[in-house]
């Protein structure tokens, strides 16, 4: 009677241990004051660094994620979005929409080494291939993507994308998907010939915006606006396997393949928060609430803490108080 007890016991601790991990939720840890005005897009995570990068107006404000202070500024230029980061040359790149260029700059000084020049307008999302070894520039307006080579500092080739480009994603093996928000399709570009080779539809999702990669499973998620959801792809075959119900206003997905969690961060205030039960099966974990317009996010993949650009705006406008651009900082408890 006593062994069966202690089996007993020893299963309810174990239980228990178990319902608490699952049960861990995010919550505010802090908020990080950002200089400067203006408007605010991406945010980028250097996981090697432990750097964070958040465009904001015509600059890009720097923070260390090891002491969560910031060390710099990346400014004059003419009003910017994305950034990505090629460790192995210490160059970081940022696409200035409205400057039609790509500015590379020195990771480890912040300094500008060059505005590149770069064909058709509307530089937006900005990633880099580790495959091709290229930079990628996504165009919302001239519905094309540009390609940079790293080292040279210029642009090396363009492509057509039949649509105005949202977020986009590497494989890191040879292909490169990127949502077409006008279009609710994905593009599958291969990265060794430089086009478009399949475009998948993405029904029920309309109006795609983030998009993030499980490699370990080949699958895509991509947030949507118009359905207000968040769908499940097979990237082989781009057949839709579950679509989940998100907050308003999407713009960003992540992925953390440790934890298992893909997390949606929505402009109206919430992160939608789902378990991966399986490749194939996601539930529901939490609403997180954030703030009104923290619309995009980054993941430190290291601490699994989640960072969020946002300003505070006077009630009722869309006019950002002076001085209140920031960073929430959640962290998973």
């Amino acid at each position: 009677m006593k062994k069966i007890a202690s089996i007993i016991t020893c299963t309810g601790i174990l239980v228990f241990a178990a319902l608490s991990a699952s049960a861990q939720t995010y919550k505010l840890e802090k908020t990080i004051a950002l200089p400067g005005e203006g408007g605010y897009d991406y945010a980028f995570i250097d996981q090697t660094n432990h750097v964070l990068y958040a465009s904001h107006g015509t600059a890009v404000n720097v923070v260390d994620l090891k002491t969560e202070t910031v060390i710099g500024t990346i400014s004059d230029m003419k009003g910017v979005h994305g950034i990505a980061v090629v460790n192995e040359l210490n160059r970081g790149f940022i696409s200035d929409g409205k400057g039609n260029a790509v500015v590379a700059f020195d990771t480890k000084t912040l300094k500008t080494i060059k505005a590149i020049p770069i064909t058709g307008t509307d530089a937006d999302g900005i990633i880099y291939d580790p495959f091709s070894k290229k930079i990628f520039a996504f165009e919302g307006d001239a519905h094309a993507v540009v390609i940079v080579d790293p080292v040279e500092l210029k642009q090396v080739g363009k492509i057509d994308l039949g649509g105005g480009p949202e977020f986009a994603v590497s494989d890191g093996m040879g292909l490169v998907y990127n949502n077409l928000e006008d279009k609710s399709s994905l593009n599958v570009i291969d990265s060794k010939v430089m086009k478009v080779i399949k475009t998948y539809p993405l029904t029920p999702c309309g109006g795609p915006t983030g998009l993030a990669f499980d490699q370990a499973n080949n699958r895509l998620f991509t947030v949507c606006r118009e359905n207000k959801g968040m769908s499940v792809l097979d990237a082989s075959t781009g057949e839709v396997i579950q679509t989940l119900p998100i907050g308003a206003g999407v713009d960003a997905v992540i992925y953390d393949a440790a934890n298992k969690l893909v997390i949606a961060s929505n402009g109206d205030g919430t992160a939608s928060i789902f378990k991966q039960d399986s490749a194939d099966s996601y539930s529901a974990l939490q609403t997180l609430t954030t703030q009104n317009r923290a619309k995009t996010m980054a993941m430190d993949m290291s601490t699994h803490k989640l960072y969020f650009p946002v300003a505070d705006f006077q009630k009722g406008t869309r006019t950002a108080i002076a001085g209140s651009f920031k960073l929430l900082v959640y962290s998973l408890q």
